[in-house]
């Protein structure tokens, strides 16, 4: 069951209190897929990059089952670039410096060969961008999936309400799901956003684990507790690419397999946070992230009497 993945191919410049990085790989769709691609190939991807994209990284993604037809290559010009230092609470980020470049002018073509695709995942990006792509699908997908962010919400509300009226799934922060809602009660939150369109709220709390929504069902998967978190950019984007590869490759979309989704997709933004950029999620193998699931389960599962 292949995945069609929507967002940024990019560079991130990084500064964290344990290091710095010169220019990286990074973007939403580059950590979404090779996130997922543990789980789930074919993934096709739609993004832009510019000439200065190293070929070596559209190699190595081809190679763990990404179809790049749908990466637009703009060789005269530049590929997006972002520049961020995080506090010592890694929850807490600065922007240091952002260059649109190829993103500016971004048209995204889906492709014939795309069309096909039941499960999509639209990366934070320019909402009417992300509708673009849902609008080119000549059939409704199975399960759509949207990520956004605080941005979008202060300049381009009026496309983002548009949106969320077509997805299934919308990801946020806790902070971000307090704005879109204007509730500080994330459970009253919830009820405000999910009254706007979408089936299922995830709400991402970083190092406090993350939040299912659906109806009046909750449930709250915690974090992995870890000696170092090294770097957390796109820890968010490899938890929706765990959550996505696993929902894909299951074909499942009940709330259940949706809680298993969560765990899934945690653990593999356990792994994000540990090196820098897409280094550790490019390295890890199956039997890692087998073990790491497992203490998810040691971590939430006990046994209790009630007297």
């Amino acid at each position: 069951m292949s995945l069609l993945v929507v967002g940024t191919m990019a560079f991130d410049a990084i500064e964290t209190p344990f290091g710095k990085s010169d220019r990286i790989i990074g973007g939403a769709a580059t950590y979404i897929a090779y996130s997922a691609s543990n789980f789930v190939t074919p993934i096709k991807q739609i993004s832009v990059v510019g000439g200065d994209f190293p070929q070596q990284e559209l190699d190595d993604l081809a190679a763990r089952g990404v179809i790049l037809e749908g990466v637009q290559i703009k060789k005269d010009e530049k590929s997006f670039f972002w520049s961020g230092r995080y506090h010592m609470d890694m929850n807490e980020r600065d922007t240091l410096d952002t260059q649109l470049n190829v993103l500016a002018n971004f048209n995204p073509i889906v492709p014939d060969s795309y069309q096909d695709c039941e499960f999509v995942m639209l990366g934070n990006g320019v909402p009417a961008i992300q509708h673009s792509v849902l609008k080119q699908m000549h059939n409704r997908p199975k399960l759509v999936v949207m990520d956004t962010m605080n941005f979008w919400m202060e300049t381009a509300m009026a496309d983002l309400e548009n949106l969320l009226k077509d997805v299934d799934v919308l990801m946020v922060n806790d902070s971000e799901a307090r704005q879109l809602s204007a509730q500080y009660s994330l459970v009253k939150a919830a009820k405000t956003i999910l009254a706007m369109g979408p089936k299922y709220l995830v709400v991402k709390k970083g190092e406090h684990g993350a939040l299912l929504f659906h109806g009046d069902k909750v449930f709250f998967a915690p974090a992995l507790p870890l000696e170092e978190v090294f770097d957390p950019t796109g820890a968010g984007d490899t938890f929706a690419g765990g959550f996505m590869g696993h929902l894909a490759s299951t074909k499942d979309i009940s709330f259940e397999n949706m809680k298993a989704a969560i765990i899934v997709g945690s653990a593999m933004a356990s792994f994000c946070v540990e090196k820098f950029g897409t280094t550790r999620i490019k390295e890890i193998t199956k039997e890692e992230i087998n073990a790491r699931i497992a203490q998810f389960v040691d971590l939430v599962q006990f046994d209790i009497k009630l007297v």
